[in-house]
């Protein structure tokens, strides 16, 4: 056997071994449920299970895309509750904080040496959980040379589609299940995400019955209404294997000139958004997709639009904490899996930094004030807002020192790798230190073990089956 015949099996060796642990971590998740160990994640539904899998926000026009707990002490940059305990690249399980009862962290993490997501987090490289740190877009309706880069290469942590990804049911099957294949050697298994909030933005096939506008659905004031249109949504993104919604909005519309939120808000009172946003999300995630709540801290009371231009927003905590944090409070408090930080300028929190990269925004507003254990991702990193006043590779970084675990990339190949490269060296140079890199990547990966994510190809959704149980919903609240 020559040089390269050795070389190409020993890869191919590694690859079974990577699939094989995927397998082993999966069946061992399965005792754990079976058996009562729970990771206690922070999606449980008010039924005790667990719920599943889109994104980034968007005005009507494409380009749109929109850590936990105390900050690490190692770096004094903002962490989360889902940390791994000091030493993971060692597979040491113990941990300097305080566990509770049931062995784990305040924040239920498991952080004993039998913990599967430790295991898995101990089995990556260096460039496979930076890849976990980013999930991209991608051009036209079906894989190509580039996509199959950016998941073989960089080992992105997922993508994020648009209406220009999507023509038709079929097409968008063979689309999702065509990453997926290409990711099956992969150690790690991809969020498949969409912005799907019903009304102007949807990305689903013109074969599905349009959903109302969230400010329709404020108007009948219903959080029944607003639990079915979240589980409508989410059967609809679970059929084509999707597991992440971008999903619901919580802004609070207190702007009637605003250009980017308008009816995509369930109204201008912020206790009815709170209840009805809850209701969307816990729709979402009953069937088994990850709602991401957005756009933190709030994105009603601008005049500018994000995709456009940099917003500034002049209120002072007291302001927020009466008006704009009240529907971000509510979902916290109902375990919020994922929050998406808007690209906003405040400077009576953080003068220097837009909120998407703002340590006072992420650590101590969200995670330290609000409490927010869960995962937090950035709003497009190719949007106006930060593409015409920052470098998105700087952007991308200081987004993960600020507390931040995932970089969304909506637009451009070259723009994407420009992130990934950024993220690498700052990786190598020592800006973002092991132990951040280790902490940001464990609460992905806890997440996708919890919700059980996988690369197994869908079957399809019943879109006939569908519709009729939207149509019989909407007729109920004399919406169709």
């Amino acid at each position: 056997m020559n040089k390269q015949e050795e070389h190409t099996e020993n890869k191919k060796g590694v690859k079974a071994l990577h699939r094989l642990l995927r397998i082993s971590l999966a069946c061992v998740m399965s005792i754990m449920l079976v058996t009562g160990c729970s990771l206690n994640h922070g999606g449980n539904n008010a039924s005790g299970q667990t719920g599943a899998n889109g994104q980034h926000d968007a005005t009507g026009q494409e380009g749109t895309a929109g850590g936990n707990g105390e900050p690490n002490s190692s770096a004094n940059q903002g962490g989360n509750s889902s940390n791994p305990p000091e030493g993971t690249s060692n597979g040491d399980g113990g941990s300097g904080q305080d566990t509770g009862q049931d062995g784990s962290h305040p924040g239920g993490t498991i952080t004993t040496a039998d913990d599967p997501v430790l295991k898995q987090l101990n089995q990556l490289t260096t460039e496979e959980k930076i890849g976990q740190l980013v999930l991209v877009g991608m051009d036209g309706t079906a894989t190509s040379a580039e996509t199959r880069e950016l998941v073989q290469k960089y080992y992105v942590g997922g993508f994020i589609f648009y209406k220009n990804n999507i023509d038709s049911t079929k097409q968008a099957l063979s689309l999702f299940n065509g990453l997926k294949k290409d990711n099956r050697d992969n150690p790690v298994p991809l969020w498949m995400s969409v912005d799907e909030e019903g009304g102007r933005v949807s990305r689903m096939p013109d074969e599905f019955v349009d959903m109302p506008t969230n400010l329709a659905i404020g108007r009948k004031n219903s959080t029944e209404l607003s639990h079915g249109i979240g589980q409508i949504l989410g059967r609809e993104l679970a059929g084509f294997g999707l597991n992440m919604d971008f999903a619901p909005v919580l802004d609070v519309n207190s702007n009637p000139d605003n250009p980017v939120i308008g009816d995509r808000s369930f109204g201008n009172d912020a206790e009815r958004v709170a209840r009805l946003g809850k209701a969307t999300m816990e729709g979402i995630r009953e069937e088994h997709v990850v709602p991401v709540v957005k756009h933190f801290p709030g994105h009603g009371d601008t005049s500018v639009d994000s995709h456009i231009g940099l917003p500034v927003v002049n209120h002072d905590l007291a302001r927020l904490r009466k008006l704009e944090l009240v529907p971000f409070q509510a979902a916290v408090k109902d375990q919020a899996d994922v929050v998406m930080i808007a690209h906003l300028l405040m400077p009576k929190l953080d003068p220097d930094h837009p909120a998407s990269f703002s340590k006072a925004v992420i650590t101590d507003l969200l995670r330290n004030e609000l409490g927010f254990k869960g995962v937090v991702i950035s709003d497009d990193m190719t949007m106006g807002a930060i593409d015409k006043n920052y470098s998105i590779g700087k952007a991308s970084v200081g987004a993960i020192l600020a507390g931040g675990n995932i970089i969304l990339i909506g637009h451009d190949y070259a723009k994407e790798k420009e992130a990934i490269q950024a993220l690498t060296d700052a990786v190598k140079d020592g800006t973002i230190s092991e132990e951040v890199l280790n902490d940001r990547v464990y609460a992905v990966l806890k997440l996708k073990a919890a919700y059980g994510i996988t690369d197994e190809p869908a079957k399809g959704p019943d879109v006939d089956w569908i519709n009729k149980d939207a149509r019989s919903l909407l007729t109920q609240y004399g919406l169709k």
